[in-house]
């Protein structure tokens, strides 16, 4: 008796998914191959990605190698094209590799490339603070104290990882102005962050060495 009652009740489950499957199989079969046609794509867009990302880093190391033979003209050619079309990292070290030739040749262009750099919002901040950094140093031997405090004052206000790094410039651009006690305190300051990189608190050390005793700021 129990297995013509366990019969009808396995029957009745088959006319029952039977019935669901008429009425929700066709939406059930459009999920599944909404589905793995997402995967797919997802899929496809990664392995797309990492094509170019490859690709990129070739021309990008190319660029490096003509430069480095003496070729810059053709390097520039690949780094301009790398600004264009290259996936964004890569079109980001690209143009800071630009900024970089052109500051070797003309400082004022090469900080003008960076500002432009800090100035666009779709590069990341750390990047954004760091073409700060970098045009504030082109400008070290040029521009007044002033300017450069300017430019890297509200990065070593704030909690950017190159605080220091902005700290010594302006250090370097008040010593270059012969402002030897506001240089020495800022000298000071990266011997005392314990934050700041090691090569940096060296150079601090030896610029303090360098300054005169006098300009040492008084102390009670």
């Amino acid at each position: 008796m129990s297995d013509i009652l366990r019969e009808v009740d396995e029957e009745l489950r088959r006319e029952r998914y039977q019935k669901l499957w008429e009425r929700y199989g066709i939406y059930l079969v459009g999920a599944a191959l909404v589905l793995i046609v997402a995967v797919a794509g997802w899929r496809g867009w990664e392995w797309y990605q990492m094509r170019e990302a490859a690709r990129a880093g070739a021309r990008f190391e190319t660029a490096l190698e003509l430069d480095a033979a003496g070729k810059q003209s053709e390097a520039e050619e690949i780094l301009a094209a790398l600004t264009r079309d290259a996936p964004r990292g890569y079109r980001t070290l690209a143009r800071f590799r630009t900024a970089a030739e052109l500051s070797k040749r003309d400082h004022s262009a090469g900080a003008a490339a960076y500002d432009v750099l800090a100035d666009d919002t779709s590069v990341e901040a750390p990047f954004r603070d760091l073409a700060r950094v970098r045009a504030a140093l082109a400008l070290v031997d040029t521009a007044s104290a002033s300017e450069i405090a300017r430019r890297v004052d509200p990065l070593i206000a704030g909690n950017s990882a190159f605080k220091a790094s902005a700290r010594e410039i302006l250090a370097l651009s008040r010593f270059r102005a012969g402002e030897r006690d506001a240089a020495r305190r800022l000298f000071i300051e990266i011997m005392a962050d314990p934050e700041a990189p090691p090569s940096l608190r060296s150079r601090a050390q030896l610029m303090l060495a360098l300054l005169p005793v006098d300009a040492a700021p008084a102390t009670q």
